[in-house]
């Protein structure tokens, strides 16, 4: 019993960056029916600009709230650049491929400016394992699914009860019917970037002390993030978290129990068989126009 506690208190804690990263992947495609391929890198900006300004000297609070706040411009640049030129026109791809390209400049400059080697960001949360019915965990481990929970439930009342997030949840319904109500869409489309980026840059800077920064980290996690919002049905934010820690756990309990190189054949082998059973996602629900 030990030994699953363990793997299931490790897998919710990689499962709450997964929730986080896919939460901004919610955010963006319920805003503006498309999303950012290089938010995985927002994660890793996050990550690798909060190690090298503790390396500069500054506190790890003002560090890490400057990295966030990077992600943020990042993400708000990004959409303005290459995602808006594209959605303009109907039916367009063009965004995929311009956001995939940026993710690989940011993560080359990255590999550049922060090397190829990993570095752990300093935090008290990863200072002295506790123990939990038997089983050790970081401090730090316990706060990344806790910070995931409570930014979803934020984020529900912010999409019911101000005016920023009725007017995200407008312009997610009917962009020219938003517009013509007086809301800039462009605005809030914006916003819903720079947001989904604070959250991306935010589970960088929460998991960069326990599996360490790099300029390659944001990839995986970020691909997998996009699974979980899709598995987790990716119009539903609780549906995404309860997916992103599910998968976490998913992942740990295969990494334990059979290898770590079996890990990912199996996770995404699940991903493939839920979306066979349920194309919307677990907690999707099927779009319909009016004709």
């Amino acid at each position: 019993m030990t030994t699953v506690l363990q793997y299931t208190l490790s897998g919710l804690a990689i499962g709450g960056v997964y929730a986080l990263v896919a939460l901004g992947f919610h955010i963006m495609w319920s805003t503006a029916k498309a999303v950012n391929f290089a938010h995985g890198d927002t994660l890793m900006i996050g990550a690798v600009l909060a190690v090298l300004g503790v390396d500069a000297g500054m506190p790890v609070w003002l560090a890490c709230s400057l990295s966030i706040l990077a992600g943020a411009v990042f993400g708000v640049a990004l959409e303005r650049i290459a995602v808006r030129p594209f959605t303009a026109e109907a039916n367009s791809i063009g965004w995929m491929l311009a956001t995939i390209a940026i993710g690989i400049m940011a993560e080359s400059l990255a590999t550049m400016q922060f090397g190829g080697f990993s570095r752990a960001l300093p935090s008290p949360g990863v200072e002295r394992p506790i123990s939990v019915f038997g089983a050790g965990v970081y401090p730090q481990e316990l706060l990344i699914p806790a910070v995931a929970v409570l930014l979803t439930l934020g984020l529900g009342l912010a999409q019911k009860r101000t005016l920023v997030g009725r007017a995200m949840r407008a312009v997610a319904h009917d962009k020219r019917a938003a517009a013509l109500m007086g809301i800039n869409v462009n605005r809030i489309v914006a916003l819903s970037f720079g947001l989904a980026a604070v959250l991306g840059a935010g589970a960088g800077v929460l998991v960069a002390p326990v599996i360490q920064a790099s300029a390659t980290m944001g990839v995986l996690i970020g691909l997998k993030g996009f699974a979980v919002a899709i598995i987790g049905g990716i119009t539903s934010a609780p549906g995404v978290l309860v997916a992103g820690l599910a998968f976490g756990v998913l992942e740990k309990f295969v990494e334990g129990y059979i290898s770590t190189a079996a890990r990912e054949i199996v996770a995404f082998s699940v991903m493939i068989a839920v979306l066979l059973a349920f194309p919307q996602g677990l907690f999707g629900k099927r779009e319909t126009v009016k004709v």
